[in-house]
């Protein structure tokens, strides 16, 4: 009796480390599955944020910009390059 007695308690032993050490290695693996899963949703959160608005321009430098857009609209159109139509078109879009 006392042989198997102690083959059931070194069983006991056994399986109860093997438990033991089982369920570290869960919570070790659940705990690097959130830390990834946390990093994985702030960088799709970042992904999906909206880049910042350009800053406003200067309204001299707009209004430079603009004349400038217009007098190359119209070489082109000089050179034949641009209808009457594409002129008046783009004009509208730089003038808004």
């Amino acid at each position: 009796m006392p042989g198997l007695l102690r083959g059931v308690a070194r069983t006991a032993v056994v399986a109860g480390t093997a438990t033991a050490v089982s369920n570290r290695v869960s919570r070790r693996q659940q705990g690097r599955w959130a830390q990834q899963e946390a990093q994985q949703q702030y960088q799709y959160q970042e992904q999906q944020a909206p880049p910042p608005p350009p800053p406003p321009a200067a309204p001299a430098d707009d209004m430079t910009s603009k004349i400038d857009q217009l007098k190359q609209l119209g070489d082109l159109k000089a050179q034949g390059v641009l209808t009457e139509a594409e002129f008046e078109a783009q004009k509208a879009r730089i003038l808004g």
